[in-house]
């Protein structure tokens, strides 16, 4: 054989090797399979600052203008791993959590729009609604049980935490408080029972009507949802939501009315619903909530010590019931804020760099993943994006953070290409 011909020989076989490389790295057989069953997504409305929280900094002074933390620094259970001082609840137990301090997007410091973000790891578009992370998460595995929805949402409902072009099937069951339960699920008084009854008569008409002229998906969608409604309005879902079920030391462990929200979460895991997102931006008692300008962040601190005290409670309820490796704790908002003060002392709004956090799910966990500067404006080492942050969740729940979700015909990837932080599989 000629030199020429081996060389060309070597080149197809170099090509063959790289192309079946390229290609492994995208087979769903080889991407990082977790083995939670469950989310809890806990959501902290309007921004929380990672300097006075996960990642802290020297401290600084915001009468003297002078950037930096609002509070002091205590070590965790993890060696070089620090947080906030009012995290002395979870410190302890930083080997089951890691903080990803490194994550970033690119969306304008505005509200909505970073929420849409990190609910759906999109921008808004004019020609596509997408499905959020609970949406998605619904769609792929379903509910755990029968007889249970699976998506709830404890908070208000808003767009961003919707199906999108999934479509209403992938929705969630929403209530605002443990106290009133679902929204939608009981039969208001004025409605009568021959009142309902001439409504379901006509709905079996328009039923007749859709099987004379086709399928029409709008009316597929209503009766899917009223379906669903029918069986979760009964005792055996209903139930769940009785938490004077649990021990009352236990509930006192959980704290006030969103350590109670975290505690029903627990229950809905136990009763078979796969996503559960539990919102920490309702009646604030610091007028605020995360969104600490000016005066808003004299009180910052009572809304850590919330998280700190119902966070430390889920985790250590779910490891003593054994659920803990089963079940992914997501900590997320939608920005951070800068560590220099405005002009009351409080702070502004940053996307360029902030902290989400994660638990549980038997993960090898780093304590900490990710560094930022010294003042935590920018992120130095191990970035994580949004789609990167969407593709571990995903991962962790054996879900192929490569495949494709379809609008219509239209292919859409589910994480917009990200990678799952590999070292925590």
């Amino acid at each position: 054989m000629s030199q020429l011909s081996e060389r060309r020989k070597f080149l197809a076989t170099s090509a063959l090797t790289i192309a079946g490389s390229a290609s492994a790295s995208f087979n769903p057989v080889h991407f990082p399979k977790g083995k939670a069953e469950h989310c809890v997504f806990i959501w902290l409305g309007g921004g929380m600052g990672q300097t006075d929280s996960f990642d802290p900094k020297r401290v600084g002074d915001p009468k003297k203008k002078i950037a930096g933390s609002y509070y002091k620094a205590i070590d965790t259970s993890v060696k070089g791993v620090q947080v906030c001082e009012h995290f002395s609840k979870i410190a302890p137990l930083m080997d089951r959590m890691t903080i990803i301090r490194s994550i970033n997007h690119d969306v304008i410091d505005e509200h909505a729009a970073a929420v849409n973000r990190m609910h759906t790891g999109r921008n808004v578009t004019g020609t596509v609604v997408y499905p959020s992370i609970g949406s998605a998460v619904a769609h792929e595995k379903g509910a755990a049980q029968d007889g249970a929805p699976s998506y709830v949402l404890i908070g208000y409902p808003n767009v961003t935490r919707g199906p999108g072009f999934l479509g209403s099937k992938f929705n969630y069951l929403y209530l605002t408080d443990t106290v009133s339960g679902p929204a939608g699920l009981s039969r208001p008084e004025m409605i009568t029972v021959p009142r309902q009854d001439r409504r379901e008569a006509l709905l079996s008409e328009l039923r007749k009507v859709n099987k004379v002229a086709g399928k029409d998906k709008a009316l597929q969608d209503y009766e899917t949802a009223l379906e669903q409604s029918l069986k979760l309005s009964g005792p055996a879902f209903s139930k769940v939501f009785n938490l004077t079920e649990e021990n009352s030391t236990l509930r006192d462990s959980y704290g006030g009315e969103f350590g109670q929200r975290c505690l029903l979460a627990r229950r809905l895991i136990e009763r078979g619903v796969r996503f559960i997102e539990v919102s920490h931006n309702l009646n604030f008692s610091n007028g605020t909530g995360w969104d600490v300008h000016n005066q808003g962040i004299e009180k910052q601190h009572v809304l850590i010590q919330e998280l700190d005290q119902a966070l430390a409670a889920l985790v250590l309820d779910l490891e003593s019931k054994k659920m803990l490796d089963k079940t992914l704790i997501v900590v997320a908002t939608e920005f951070g804020r800068p560590p220099e003060f405005d002009g009351g002392g409080g702070r502004g709004h940053q996307s360029k760099t902030f902290s989400v956090l994660l638990a549980g799910a038997g993960l090898k966990h780093q304590g900490a993943f990710g560094e930022t500067d010294e003042l935590a404006k920018k992120p130095v080492k191990d970035l994580v994006s949004v789609p990167d942050f969407f593709a571990t969740i995903h991962a962790s729940l054996g879900i192929d953070p490569s495949k494709n979700l379809y609008d219509g015909d239209r292919p859409v990837p589910i994480t917009d290409s990200g990678v799952p932080v590999k070292v925590l599989f």
